[in-house]
């Protein structure tokens, strides 16, 4: 790579980065980042600070989060806080991640075609409805996952088979359900015909993802299992899902359509790309992790709006262009889709980033519009600077993330009702989070019956309310929890 290429590389993922981290900064200023779940991440990777267990009080008490889900990778960030202890350092380092991600995008782009489709591709991927969705989501493990499935497909296309195989292998560490993502590049690789490495990849992830569900989630876990199997349509377990799949495909395919928000997402990923990603086996890479989400109970897990499409969006990229390059092989009078093809992205992006928040975040950020302090969030400031250092507090999910360097602080309703001595309810919110939320009025009653009196009432449907305990066991049961 040339310098000049380098600067111009080097200047689109600097100006991607600082408007990344423009639009997080000011949701965080802003009291739009929540504790599901940059609230989680920050307490499990502060503990791991300490060399500490993941202990994280907002998903309920003395909860050990590797009981949850399966992603040892955070750990690494733990040196992170020893520099800056502040959750906004999650969302650097994740931004630092997903602009990594254009550089293997760009290499092997600039493999297949010239510097100028490679650079083309890199502002497709960084302006992408995908990463501005994470960005928007606040930090994820999943965005460990981005830069390395890029580096995986890079290693194919220089048929470095084994180094594919070992980047694989990392995704094991990210998420409990990369083992079947490992099966699926087993599958790349044995078409690519490097059989070793695709026997290998495929046992590791069979047994990396044994061990995760089978073994270590259960072993941490309250309930001493694997807690999200939400994929009844298919079967009540995932042996009666394999049966499923196996007996009634078609049935399958046809959960797969069955609902408007499907049809979006099916949408917003392929026909920006032209549809060309559905020819490349590179696809298969990502067909897991879309299907677990489109086979998934949960409507939210289809929308557009959270974290799941990042580690899809330099696949199906790559694998557009995969297919671009071998119709330009086979017709040569087709080359302008080299530029054509990211053009049509970048087209996207640009539209949506104007137009469309719902699905484009950063609009806000763009168009000025989250620029200023409104009065709620002023409310929110005012909440949580009334709260003292070093005491157990449930608060609303917006305030948590601002509480979580100086409190043990879980949701409303998540906290041992013997240590608890401050609260924060936000009224106007349906739900006050957490997996078994509760109302407000519920919290109000549950504030009432513990004796809780009222510091601040209504202030833009923020209250604090606080109590006096007997003693100072909880106190310093409480401060216990960030001490090293």
């Amino acid at each position: 790579m040339s310098r000049p290429h380098r600067l111009q590389l080097a200047a689109v993922m600097t100006a991607a980065a600082l408007l990344y981290l423009a639009h997080s900064a000011l949701r965080f200023r802003n009291f739009e980042a929540k504790g599901y779940d940059l609230g989680i991440f920050d307490q499990a990777v502060r503990q791991y600070a300490m060399f500490k267990a993941p202990i994280v009080p907002i998903k309920g008490e003395d909860f050990h989060l590797l009981g949850d889900h399966f992603h040892p990778i955070i750990a690494l960030l733990a040196p992170l806080y020893w520099i800056w202890d502040d959750p906004r350092m999650l969302n650097i380092a994740m931004i630092a991640l997903l602009v990594s991600t254009a550089l293997p995008v760009y290499l092997v782009v600039r493999g297949w075609f010239s510097h100028v489709p490679a650079l083309l591709a890199a502002v497709a991927l960084l302006l992408f409805w995908p990463f501005q969705a994470l960005v928007n989501w606040d930090f994820h493990e999943i965005a460990f996952g981005v830069p390395i499935i890029g580096w995986v497909i890079w290693a194919i296309e220089r048929r470095r088979m084994w180094l594919a195989s070992g980047l694989g292998s990392l995704l094991l560490l990210v998420r409990e359900d990369m083992g079947v993502t490992l099966i699926a590049l087993a599958m790349v690789l044995a078409l690519k015909r490097a059989w070793a490495p695709a026997a290998t990849t495929a046992v590791l992830g069979l047994a990396g993802y044994w061990v995760a569900v089978e073994v270590v989630i259960p072993h941490f876990s309250a309930a001493g299992e694997f807690g999200y199997w939400e994929f009844t349509a298919l079967g009540p377990s995932a042996g009666a899902a394999v049966a499923f799949l196996l007996t009634q495909p078609w049935n399958a395919v046809g959960l797969l359509f069955d609902h408007p928000v499907k049809l979006g997402l099916w949408a917003l990923h392929f026909l920006p790309l032209l549809l060309l990603p559905l020819a490349s086996p590179y696809v298969i890479l990502g067909a897991p992790i879309l299907l677990s989400r489109l086979f998934n109970d949960r409507q939210n897990v289809w929308e557009v709006i959270y974290q799941y499409d990042a580690i899809l969006a330099p696949i199906f990229l790559l694998a557009a262009f995969d297919v671009a390059r071998r119709l330009v092989r086979h017709w040569p009078r087709l080359k302008l889709l080299a530029v054509v093809l990211p053009g049509a992205v970048i087209a996207v992006g640009l539209v949506g980033t104007l137009a469309f928040p719902g699905v484009f975040p950063l609009q806000r950020t763009v168009t000025a519009e989250n620029w200023s302090i409104d009065e709620r969030a002023q409310a929110h400031q005012r909440a949580v600077e009334a709260i003292p250092d070093g005491v157990c507090v449930e608060a609303a999910d917006t305030a948590v993330p601002h509480l979580v360097d100086r409190t043990s602080v879980g949701l409303n309703g998540t906290t041992d009702e013997a240590n608890l001595t401050w609260i924060i309810i936000d009224d106007q919110v349906e739900e006050l989070g957490g997996s078994d939320p509760l109302t407000p009025a519920e919290a109000f009653a549950r504030a009432e019956r513990l004796g809780f009196s009222t510091v601040i009432e209504d202030d833009e449907g923020l209250w604090v309310l606080s109590r006096e305990l007997p003693g100072d066991p909880a106190a310093q049961e409480c401060a216990e929890y960030l001490r090293p």
